[in-house]
């Protein structure tokens, strides 16, 4: 499949990751009566817009996010006095807490359900559970032993000799160290268990003389039923949050923002362990799909919603963290800061960001990560 597939799906998933995390904002807004008066998603000149009610709704030109505009959440923006009870300063400190944590969270929603999701319907690959993903028709000029015993690709090795197959790499093992001696294959197909026999033959890989079948194999996938897939993924939506928490300080610490700087003005080539802006991200995921990799196109979603999502609760206006510091702030003193006199943090913090991910960006476009596939990935015994 195209890599263009790959970098349209994923953009669309952004997009529609913009909107749900905005529609958390909006829907908690309306729920405790707050005005909402502006729904869009991007930024720039407006594209298109409509009017429902007392929200205006539209899409402006430039697809780098989205936003929700609330009465009285602008301390330069004077409400009219009529609005002032549905303003969301008016409302008590956990209901304005509620509506700004709900953008957040919608990340970790979203990661917990693409897991959820995969786990029940695709399932994740098990090493455990060899499957044969082509036969060849001949090896060496002749018909392959596979052929021969009639081995097709989805059967889903069990047994060799009788003993469980534990892995691809013992498949491959046991196939090189049995040339010219008959194997006992016990395989899975169609819900049915059979047995047939296979000599492995010497045949060329990589310039050298091994054992082989005639077969590329592959990981099988493991299924789980809807109960168990909700519980392993939240365990998982988990271990990614810690790893994406862990790792924050190689993305924003003072080691990485002096690599950046190296890749930036010097000759230093890009490692695939460097941040990455959007334009990386829909690079990756263009060449997932081209590799027919979708465990790791999906991978990249999570992660990338975690991130943001872990990103937005930093306690830093103008992120959704630094109004929930802010409401903290009010709830201990009992009084409501001047919002006014914040403006020099916001503006430093926004500006720190926009630099960040302008080089980041620069970078994926003239020093791209190198790429970390090698597909088809599969061992051929």
């Amino acid at each position: 499949m195209s890599e263009w597939v790959g970098v349209v799906l994923f953009i669309i998933a952004i997009l529609l990751v913009v909107l749900v995390h905005e529609s958390g904002h909006f829907f908690t807004a309306k729920a405790f009566k707050i005005k909402v008066e502006e729904f869009f998603v991007g930024f720039g000149p407006r594209i298109w817009a409509t009017r429902r009610g007392e929200t205006e709704y539209g899409v402006k030109a430039l697809p780098f996010g989205g936003y929700v505009r609330i009465a009285g959440m602008n301390p330069f923006e004077e409400s009219e006095p009529e609005d002032f009870p549905r303003t969301f300063g008016a409302k008590p400190v956990w209901q304005r807490a509620t509506v700004i944590a709900a953008g957040p969270v919608t990340h970790f929603v979203m990661a917990f359900l693409i897991l959820t999701i995969y786990l029940a319907t695709v399932g994740a690959p098990s090493e455990s559970r060899p499957v044969i993903d082509s036969v060849q028709a001949t090896l060496n000029g002749q018909v392959s032993p596979a052929a021969v015993a009639g081995l097709m690709a989805g059967d889903r090795v069990v047994a060799l000799d009788g003993q469980a197959v534990g892995s691809v790499d013992r498949f491959v093992s046991y196939t090189r160290g049995h040339v010219g001696r008959s194997i006992a294959i016990t395989v899975e197909r169609h819900g049915q268990t059979i047995t047939v026999h296979a000599t492995p033959v010497l045949a060329n890989v990589e310039g050298s003389k091994v054992g082989r079948l005639g077969v590329s194999i592959g990981l099988g996938r493991e299924r789980t039923d809807p109960l168990t897939a909700v519980g392993r993924g939240a365990i998982e939506t988990g271990q990614t949050t810690k790893d994406v928490v862990l790792q924050l300080g190689h993305v924003f610490g003072p080691a990485a923002l002096k690599r950046v700087g190296e890749l930036l003005f010097g000759t230093t080539q890009r490692r695939s362990t460097d941040p990455t802006s959007l334009i990386g991200g829909a690079r990756l995921a263009g060449q997932a799909v081209q590799a027919g990799a979708w465990d790791v196109f999906l991978g990249l979603l999570v992660v990338f919603n975690i991130f943001v999502g872990i990103l937005n609760l930093v306690p830093l206006p103008p992120l959704d963290g630094g109004h929930l510091a802010v409401l903290a702030y009010e709830k201990v003193r009992g009084r409501k800061p001047d919002l006014r006199e914040l403006v020099p943090l916001p503006a430093v913090a926004a500006a720190f960001i926009v630099r960040f991910a302008l080089a980041v960006s620069y970078l994926d476009i003239v020093k791209p990560l190198p790429g970390p596939f090698r597909w088809p990935g599969l061992a051929s015994p």
